[in-house]
């Protein structure tokens, strides 16, 4: 799906398919590239989270931008769901520390075994959004809850985004590790950081994602100077 999804992108960008172009069939664009319609699908998607088509029912995908600004995620857009995710769920975690209870220590143990053994992805999403879910509900506030609740779809785009073309799987399991030994432990500090750590690598993998690192650009070394 990250070989498909940046080949697209990579057409829009150069402009091999221009603003308000629509894109070749499903059925066309799995023949041209010798893909699944479900491999297909999950790419198309992935360029309308980025903001570059949009996809209208019975007629089909349009290019709307050639260059990435701020990927959406359902109801709303990457960057507010970092920030209030850093304003929410950081200090959630502190609280959890001090308030969770064997249950929900328990219920935390038991999501981190299952997301470390499961290797579909949209199983492992689902119950990415209820790990996040389960430590608001550690902080004993249902206000905190109540905000994750609202964000849960757009969590879930966000994860499965990430999953899809940050391979962030591996490295989401160890951070959720270190946030249930926080709380394990008690230590608000601990769960803090930890839960800090785990919201600065999904920012950092969000922005490898949008403006990728060019590597098709040539070396300067002995090249003449201007």
């Amino acid at each position: 799906m990250e070989a498909v999804f940046g080949h697209l992108r990579g057409a829009i960008e150069r402009g091999e398919y221009a603003v308000g172009d629509k894109l070749p069939s499903e059925a066309e664009l799995c023949r041209a590239l010798e893909v699944s319609r479900p491999v297909l699908r999950e790419a198309l998607r992935a360029l309308q989270a980025m903001g570059l088509t949009v996809s209208k029912t019975g007629k089909g995908t349009f290019v709307v931008a050639n260059t990435v600004e701020d990927p959406t995620f359902g109801d709303y857009a990457a960057s507010d769901l970092l920030e209030v995710r850093r304003h929410v769920e950081i200090p959630v975690a502190g609280y959890a520390a001090l308030r969770r209870t064997p249950e929900d220590l328990d219920h935390l143990a038991h999501l981190l075994d299952r997301m470390e053994r499961e290797t579909d992805t949209t199983a492992w999403v689902a119950l990415d959004t209820v790990f996040h879910l389960a430590v608001a509900e550690a902080s004993r506030n249902p206000v905190f809850r109540k905000v994750i609740e609202e964000i849960r779809d757009a969590l879930a785009r966000q994860s499965a985004f990430l999953n899809e073309l940050g391979d962030r799987r591996e490295q989401s399991n160890c951070e959720h590790r270190a946030i249930v030994e926080a709380l394990i432990d008690g230590s608000e500090p601990d769960a803090v950081e930890a839960m800090s750590h785990h919201l600065r690598r999904v920012e950092a993998t969000l922005t490898d994602i949008v403006r990728p690192q060019r590597t098709d650009i040539p070396p300067t070394e002995g090249r003449p100077e201007a």
